[in-house]
């Protein structure tokens, strides 16, 4: 009686199974699947840890260890000794202030396996993927020295990879500093350079067309994930930047500590924590990528009570023209002049914000305190009230970081709405640590964040939905200076499944000056998109950017009145998004709903392309669509577009045609 009694408790704790492993020193095996029982997590352990990941009957991550050394000599998930297990079902919708849908789904599988030694291993299984991370409830606190992870792969697949760019950077230390903007590789992960750190998110190529995306979430007070290939091995492993040791004050402009010298641990960790989420999202099509919530569903809940405040919107951006506007009685540049040109046509055009980039605050002084003669901030401010336009500033990391607190009420109490933060270029603990501060500096003065110099988003917007946007992309700013060489048109159709999976993006789109493949060259001062102007339109819907920069500069807009109007009425944020049809590095096409209004957006690589979409999500009734098209000279003359409104069919299959580099999008309303 007494056995069948501890037979039934082990039982629900552990399993039958694991039981009668664990009594005869086999390893221990518990699983966990999605809710579809689609995917399916095994977690295995006996002297090491490791688990493996299924889609249906496809391997996409095959068995991979996984531990994290503390310090202290003990190794989380090395010769594990269990505690107990636990099972939870978690079926749930959260209402979100700033995304790409007004309600999300939050749905999954959860297996907690708690061992001796107060840590956890918490493994969650989607619908469309799964993430695991550690968790800790110690007494102390802790070293982390490093932390294994480990993506086993059992074929050699393609992996399409942004690596950290090299320039004078030879040695894996000298990449930690780096501004995550890259184009991708396709390469097999057996042919990636093991000298070249990667950095997330990125894609695997795995069995059956399927697709793995690789990435991290809920990154804090801990450093940022960066992978490259194992020698000799199918495998991407983990590399993290060690702790600063001693940071000087450098960089571009003296506004960044550059890290001379790093201790001989990646973290100092509280007791009690949790650690990232390493993440996986499984799509069987690439479209699914490209919708895909797992990182904000995986963040932190917001600390921020009162949301109402943060509103997103547009920003009239000056630095991508070097401030060349025409038709002015006065010299432009960074004065109060062009400011207040800046704020006019913003004003005019619905336009809720103007954002003074580098060149307000002096220079090489790092003090956002000292503000250059020719900018009188408090006229700006007080004139943009006027005109209901909301200024936001530029600063340097250290700049900002050395004052935050002063810096950060000093213009609240002014007026300014935000503060766009740039050149952290790191995402060791300490930087990390910064945008944490950041976040809660910036909610407690009522500022917007918009970080640049950045790395991936990791769900922070939602655990601080001020932090409205994040670069960390390869935008259209390169089109200043990358010549030819740099394919933006297919990084365009390659980035929404990759980088856009993470978070939004500050990619600043908007060029009027329009570019075919022949034409296009880089021009600092005055310079060209890559592809049609349709495209440029188009991106406003398919790239999401809750504050969303217009690249080109007044003058250019006000040539062109009809792509500015539609550019300033596309929402930032959205009730519902729907992948349509797509695939990485060819094409992309997403529809986005508002209200009663639907936007569709989609871009092409330089093939010319003909698609049928189907906007069955679009219901019953009878639609109107206002259309920008590539026109019929588009892919010679790529400024060539034509607008015009037409009948949406009642079989919802809406036929369209775009350029080489071309884009389609259009504006879905009912009769």
């Amino acid at each position: 009686m007494i056995y069948r009694l501890l037979l039934i408790v082990s039982f629900i704790c552990y399993g039958y199974t694991s039981f009668a492993q664990q009594n005869s020193g086999a390893s221990q095996t518990y699983t966990v699947q999605s809710p579809d029982g689609k995917i399916k997590a095994t977690v295995v352990f006996k002297g090491q840890l490791t688990y493996t990941v299924t889609h249906e009957t496809d391997v996409v991550i095959a068995p991979s260890p996984i531990s994290m050394q503390l310090a202290n000599g003990e190794a989380l998930g090395v010769s594990p000794r269990l505690k107990n297990v636990k099972r939870n079902s978690v079926n749930q919708t959260f209402q979100t202030p700033v995304y790409k849908r007004s309600e999300v789904q939050d749905q999954y599988n959860e297996l907690v396996i708690n061992f001796k030694g107060d840590y956890s291993v918490i493994f969650r299984a989607y619908n469309d993927g799964v993430a695991y991370r550690f968790a800790t409830s110690k007494k102390k606190d802790l070293i982390v020295e490093n932390e294994e992870v480990t993506f086993n792969f059992n074929n050699d697949y393609t992996a399409i990879v942004p690596y950290v760019k090299q320039e004078e950077k030879t040695t894996i230390e000298q990449q930690f500093n780096n501004s995550f903007e890259n184009s991708y590789i396709h390469k097999p992960i057996s042919k990636l350079d093991s000298e070249r750190l990667a950095f997330l998110p990125l894609v695997v190529e795995v069995a059956n067309g399927k697709k793995v995306a690789i990435t991290e979430a809920d990154l804090e007070s801990y450093p940022g994930l960066f992978l490259n290939n194992d020698p000799g091995k199918i495998a991407l492993k983990g590399v993290f930047a060690a702790y600063p040791k001693r940071t000087e004050q450098g960089g571009h402009n003296q506004l960044q500590m550059l890290v001379k010298e790093r201790e001989d641990f990646i973290a100092k960790a509280k007791g009690t924590r949790n650690f990232p989420w390493r993440v996986m999202v499984i799509a069987a099509h690439d479209k699914q990528l490209a919708d895909s919530d797992m990182v904000y569903k995986l963040a932190s809940a917001s600390r921020v009570k009162d949301v109402s405040w943060v509103k997103p919107g547009k920003v009239a951006w000056d630095w991508w023209n070097d401030w060349n506007i025409s038709g002015v009685d006065f010299k432009s540049g960074i004065n109060n002049q062009t400011y207040k040109y800046y704020i006019d046509f913003a004003s005019a055009n619905n336009i809720e914000y103007v954002i003074l980039d580098e060149g307000w605050a002096v220079n090489l002084k790092a003090d956002l305190m000292q503000v250059v003669p020719e900018i009188d901030l408090e006229e700006l401010i007080d004139y943009g009230k006027q005109k209901n336009v909301g200024i936001i500033l530029w600063a340097g990391f250290h700049a900002f970081d050395r004052d935050m607190e002063k810096v950060s009420k000093h213009y609240a109490d002014m007026g300014v709405k935000g503060f766009k933060v740039d050149f952290m270029d790191r995402d060791d603990q300490e930087v990390v640590d910064f945008y944490y501060r950041a976040a809660a500096t910036g909610a407690k003065h009522k500022l917007l964040m918009d970080f640049h110099g950045a790395y991936k988003p990791t769900g922070l917007q939602r655990t601080y939905p001020n932090v409205i946007n994040f670069e960390g992309v390869h935008g259209l700013e390169q089109m200043k200076w990358s010549g030819p060489e740099v394919d933006q048109v297919t990084y365009d159709v390659t980035m929404p499944y990759i980088r856009m999976l993470a978070g939004p993006v500050d990619y600043t789109q908007g060029a009027m000056r329009n570019a075919s493949k022949d034409s296009y060259r880089p021009v600092n001062s005055e310079p060209m998109s890559q592809g049609t102007r349709t495209r440029q339109l188009a991106e406003y819907v398919v790239f999401e950017s809750p504050l969303n920069m217009m690249a080109d500069n007044p003058s250019n807009y006000m040539k062109e009145p009809e792509s500015t109007k539609f550019i300033a009425a596309v929402p930032e944020v959205w009730d519902n998004t729907v992948a349509l049809d797509g695939k990485i590095a060819e094409y992309i096409a997403i529809a986005r709903q508002k209200g009663n209004e639907w936007y569709i957006g989609a871009l092409t690589n330089w093939d010319a392309r003909e698609l049928e979409l189907d906007l069955s999500c679009l219901g019953e009734g009878n639609y109107k669509a206002e259309v920008f098209r590539d026109g019929v000279n588009a892919d010679r003359v790529a400024s060539d577009y034509k607008r015009e409104v037409i009948d949406v069919p009642q079989n919802r299959k809406l036929k369209i045609y775009m350029a080489p580099g071309g884009g389609y999008v259009t504006r879905i309303y009912r009769q």
